[in-house]
């Protein structure tokens, strides 16, 4: 048999012809579960290389490796369900962040028994060890094969963009093919199971080290409300135990952490039925924490040069019939309200009407750049499946600035306006950052590819002076310009987008905004789009997750807790209060008549920052016994220095 040359991760090899990716990775001591192929396709170890290709074993320890690992865990699952309920009908099964799922059509939910069931089925098909089998099919073929499961049928009719689109994947990327994957019995080559698919897979399910499944859900077809229903299994899949252990954990500790039990916990904030879905209220204590985060962005505002404005909660129809919100952005829109003859919309975005501040008079060049901030609360229609507590609401507060400003200053004013967005979240306690580039959507913006790519340049060339990483999102623009995201990590190393700058050639035109130039010449103004937060509902939210409802001391809504040992120390813990609310320092005087120990609990479950404690010998030398959050205790402070300590940490914004 003749030899072939081919290179596998850079590196000149000469095999036979007809010898397979796995052997050639076999044969050279490299891990992996599939290659990439000439830098295009990934493809199974199967997979026979001809003369001259390039190979790229892929761990699968990697992104992609674990992808394919988790879309044939996926294959098991749809299987192992199957074998137990031979009337389901299979959906699509994708692998996504950090697992899979499938969808399947069942008579009936599943119930957590029946997810124990599967999940021990799986793990007799992956002790099988049976072998994942590509098959090049035709149409025809296919139809045939799987006459019985109408979804797949569907799939094999869209064949191409749409059939890519429903993630499920019966098409090869590039090749126009229909392939099957058959589940071989590892020892007599029978075929147990196949399933329409473009792969790549692993091996055999054997390789297959941790998995376990998580939850169900409900979900509609294609992610149309106009398809069929169905039941979604969604499950983990890692390279190791260890992996999936630690996964697990973090898990663990993100629920302790979730935004929604700590605000109850806590009595910050809820979501009464009677107001409606994605619609909160704050309560006391949230309403101090928001209040404090409000001032603090204002003054440092107001430092930056800053002008402060307020604008109406709903407005005329036309106002978004000329900034193009009507035409792009109606499906996040809620129904106009009939008044007096005309229609009025709750506003989804304030810039229209921060443009029509900019454009109540004449402007000159010596006004610009103009910053204008509010704290604007805007109303979104989002579907009830994406509401999510704070993070995705339908009303929700944004702090939004609108930058108008000339062509030359544009550059400068974006980048101090990045400077000031990453110094200001960095006071609020996040530290680690990438920034993400979204580009101009296709078939959804307005303006010339010309405008769009010097737009585009402009925030890349800033960006790229942060020393930050930039990460591209192609199509992920708004319709009217690019924007720079603000991805922040939090205390166990989630993502959050936070704020976005966007760069806007368009909404100036569609209003006709001008200002009088130098020259005496009228000239049209950029406009730049800031939200810091992205809104303060989904910022709280995030900070609430970070901190584990442990805000620092300038943050928390009440940050001392006065406990005295008994009764008779109430009046003189009242006068420290006094001293300290002289100060500005937010503290309460617990006189119930619960023991001390539980008091102390309590300041600890609601995450107190400060005790004073007092009994007799403090009283005796005008002192406190000082306790931390931390648990930390120090006896006998003079209250003169107590007081300044707990003053200099909630000036300095101190983390504890």
């Amino acid at each position: 048999m003749a030899d072939i040359r081919i290179t596998l991760d850079r590196t000149p090899r000469v095999v036979a012809a007809g010898t397979t990716a796995g052997e050639i990775l076999a044969e050279a001591g490299v891990p992996g579960i599939a290659v990439r192929v000439n830098n295009q396709h990934l493809r199974d170890l199967t997979w026979v290389p001809e003369d001259g290709d390039q190979l790229e074993s892929i761990p699968i320890d990697s992104e992609e490796g674990r992808a394919i690992m988790r879309h044939s865990c996926a294959h098991v699952l749809a299987q192992a369900v199957q074998d137990l309920f031979p009337e389901a009908k299979l959906g699509i099964g994708p692998p996504i962040e950090n697992g899979f799922y499938y969808d399947f059509d069942v008579d009936r939910p599943f119930t957590p028994e029946d997810l124990k069931a599967i999940e021990r089925k799986m793990q007799e098909i992956i002790k099988a060890g049976q072998r994942f089998s590509r098959r090049v099919v035709s149409e025809e073929e296919a139809r045939a094969e799987l006459k019985d499961e109408p979804y797949k049928l569907e799939l094999i009719e869209l064949k191409g963009s749409a059939a890519e689109e429903a993630e499920g994947a019966s098409v090869e990327v590039g090749g126009g093919e229909l392939t099957i994957y058959d589940n071989l019995d590892a020892k007599t080559g029978e075929l147990c199971w196949k399933d329409l698919c473009r792969g790549p897979h692993l091996p055999t399910t054997r390789h297959i080290p941790a998995f376990k499944l998580m939850r169900t859900a409900a979900a509609y077809w294609r992610g149309s409300e106009k398809n069929p229903q169905l039941q979604r299994i969604y499950g983990t899949a890692w390279e190791s135990k260890d992996k999936l252990k630690e996964y697990l954990d973090f898990l663990a500790e993100a629920e302790k952490r979730d935004h929604r039990r700590l605000g109850a916990e806590l009595d910050l904030f809820s979501f009464p039925e009677e107001i409606g879905s994605g619609l909160p209220v704050f309560h006391p204590k949230g309403g101090t924490i928001r209040r404090v985060m409000e001032d603090y962005s204002r003054r440092r505002h107001e430092e930056a040069g800053y002008a402060f404005v307020n604008t109406p909660h709903i407005t005329k129809e036309n106002l978004y019939q000329i900034s193009g919100h009507l035409n792009w952005f109606a499906e996040g829109m809620y129904p106009p309200m009939e008044l007096e003859g005309s229609r009025y919309y709750l506003k989804p975005m304030n810039c229209p009407m921060h443009i029509l501040i900019y454009r109540a008079r004449g402007r000159s060049y010596k006004e610009l750049p103009l910053r204008l901030f509010e704290f604007g609360t805007v109303y979104r229609y989002e579907k009830s499946g994406v509401v999510h507590g704070l993070t995705r609401v339908r009303g929700l507060t944004q702090d939004d600035a609108h930058i108008f400003c000339t062509r030359e200053q544009m550059a400068d004013e974006l980048h101090k306006l990045l400077v000031f967005v990453l110094d200001l979240l960095r006071d609020y306690g996040l530290q680690e950052f990438y920034l993400e580039l979204s580009t101009k959507p296709e078939g959804k913006a307005v303006g010339t590819d010309e405008e769009w790519a010097e737009a585009t340049e402009a925030l890349r060339s800033v960006a790229e002076k942060m020393g930050l990483d930039l990460v591209l999102d192609e199509g992920g623009g708004a319709f009217y310009g690019p924007k720079i995201s603000v991805q922040a990590k939090d205390a166990i190393g989630r993502t959050w987008q936070l704020s976005t700058i966007q760069l806007d050639f368009q909404l100036p035109q569609r209003f006709d905004l001008e200002y009088q130039a130098a020259d005496g010449s009228r000239q049209r103004p950029i406009m730049i789009h800031r939200a810091l937060f992205g809104s303060i509902e989904r910022f709280f939210g995030v900070l609430l997750e970070h901190y584990a409802g442990a805000f620092p001391p300038w943050l928390a809504p009440v940050q001392v807790v006065c406990i005295p040992i008994t009764d008779e120390q109430v009046p003189y813990l009242q006068q420290v209060a006094v001293k300290l609310r002289e100060r500005g320092i937010r503290v309460e005087v617990d006189a119930s008549d619960d023991r001390m120990q539980k008091k102390i609990r309590n300041a600890q479950k609601q995450k107190v920052p400060y005790m004073l404690l007092a009994g007799r010998d403090d009283v005796a030398r005008d002192a406190v016994s000082f306790r931390y959050r931390t648990g930390e205790q120090k006896n006998f402070v003079p209250i003169d220095e107590a007081v300044e300590e707990i003053v200099k940490a909630v000036e300095d914004r101190v983390q504890i």
